[in-house]
């Protein structure tokens, strides 16, 4: 009977562990603060690039020692292009890629062919005015652009040490960095899906 008594300890013991033990949940860290810094310095990178490297000839031309005096070494401090804080050879590749590809894509966000979308991607929205070598052209180089994007995405996941089950959120991020990045005019997509002009 003794042993009855003590299986029966024993037996609600662990009953009772297994239920504490079953109701604690896995809480994923997800530094969001980190994550949104990150995107909004990516994608200010990527959007305000094309005019830095624009502006790049013009800072080289103003460095060239001239008879004015030493002043002029001050200005790569003044201009000297941050780096984002969280990087990676893969990440530095993508930011290139995507800053590159940028100047042609701009004419067709501007002319209202494509938009942001709330998922962090771009979107073909409108392809009537173009001809059929302007809508393989876009078309192509949407689907670099998203490539390059949801790369990024991993990347910034795998640098930040972000479990993958953790891009969407990632993603939901970028796309609200990007829209509010957007110029006004450009389409964006608002959280239900619906498209307007900025």
């Amino acid at each position: 009977m003794k042993m009855n008594m003590e299986q029966r300890r024993l037996t609600v013991m662990v009953g009772l562990l297994v239920v504490f033990f079953s109701c604690i949940t896995v809480n994923i860290y997800f530094p969001e603060a980190t994550v949104k810094k990150t995107a909004e310095e990516i994608v200010d990178e990527v959007r305000q690039g094309a005019v830095k490297d624009a502006d790049k000839k013009e800072i080289k031309e103003a460095l060239l020692p001239d008879s004015e005096g030493p002043g002029f070494s001050l200005l790569p401090l003044a201009y000297a292009q941050q780096e984002t804080t969280v990087s990676s050879p893969k990440i530095r590749a993508l930011k290139d890629s995507l800053r590159q590809r940028f100047p042609q894509l701009k004419p067709f966000f501007e002319k209202g062919n494509i938009g942001e979308t709330n998922s962090g991607l771009v979107q073909v929205r409108d392809e009537g005015s173009l001809g059929l070598k302007d809508k393989a052209a876009l078309r192509a180089l949407v689907k670099d652009e998203n490539g390059d994007r949801e790369s990024l995405y991993a990347e910034v996941a795998k640098a930040l040490n972000i479990d993958s089950s953790q891009i969407p959120r990632i993603r939901k991020i970028f796309a609200e960095t990007w829209i509010k990045n957007a110029q006004p005019g450009w389409w964006i997509q608002k959280e239900d899906g619906a498209w307007v002009k900025k």
